[in-house]
């Protein structure tokens, strides 16, 4: 029994590395969590394109029913409109409905869908439904891992939710919004994987867009990143974006660091 399960310790391990350049640090990659995993998160985000310094905790809980269907759930807590508090929250899933594998690659797609609650007050056409606005998004992701380099593109539209009481006045009422990106990891250490304990080292770069469709309002986003994996179960990103080109104004996740770390525990799901 002790060798059938550092046996199972192993194979989860070499998944998880082979696989961790998919491990984006502004999105989410096609492919999912291992089956009957439970995963935790803690997310500081810091923006300084307000007077001062303004900042963001997410705490996220994420769970792998199988190899199709993921979910989180997540809570936003910040000081963005003064007193630091409870935003809001959101729930997260994931199916990935196309597969893909080839030696040493793999080709995966998947469906996502969001809906969010936030009772911070409204002022940009932006919309974020990670702490910033009330609404739904649903979405496709495409990954393609080629080796050491994994590359994936999303597509997303949301829709913000009328919160007429939140609505500053004279400000842009937010109300549809399209998204996309494209994201790249290249996983550097280890040269050649030989164990599920060794560390991984991963390098991100990540493109970062949104349009609004009734103003024509966009932005695109430059969104460098590092990470490492301990153990193959403790992750610890961190990364930065930055607006590249864009017109929209007043709008939300501007030059902002993302900060953090994750803990993932398997075969705990009945």
């Amino acid at each position: 029994m002790k060798k059938i399960l550092i046996m199972a310790l192993v194979f989860i391990g070499a998944n998880i590395n082979s696989f961790a350049q998919e491990l984006y640090v502004f999105t989410e990659p096609a492919s999912n969590m291992p089956t009957k995993s439970i995963g935790v998160r803690l997310t500081n985000e810091g923006m300084f394109n307000n007077p001062g310094f303004v900042s963001r905790t997410i705490p996220e809980v994420m769970f792998g029913f199988n190899k199709n269907l993921m979910a989180h759930a997540q809570a936003f807590l910040s000081d963005m409109d003064g007193k630091y508090r409870l935003e809001g929250g959101s729930l997260y899933a994931k199916y990935r409905f196309l597969s893909i594998d080839e030696a040493q690659s793999h080709f995966r797609a998947a469906a996502f869908g969001r809906i969010s609650t936030s009772k911070r007050p409204t002022f940009t056409r932006d919309i974020n439904l990670e702490g910033d606005n009330s609404g739904a998004q649903a979405g496709l992701i495409f990954t393609q891992l080629l080796h050491k380099l994994a590359l994936s593109a999303t597509l997303g539209y949301a829709h913000s939710f009328n919160n007429s009481d939140r609505q500053i006045t004279g400000m842009p009422r937010p109300n549809n919004m399209f998204s996309y990106s494209l994201s790249s990891g290249y996983l550097v250490l280890p040269f050649v994987y030989k164990n599920y304990k060794e560390p991984n080292f991963n390098v991100y770069f990540e493109i970062l867009g949104k349009t609004d469709p009734a103003s024509g309002e966009s932005y695109l986003d430059l969104a460098p990143a590092v990470q490492v994996i301990l153990n193959s179960s403790t992750r610890i990103d961190l990364g930065y974006r930055f607006q590249a080109t864009g017109n929209m104004a007043n709008r939300y996740l501007k030059n902002m660091y993302l900060l953090r770390a994750e803990f993932n525990f398997f075969n705990v799901l009945k």
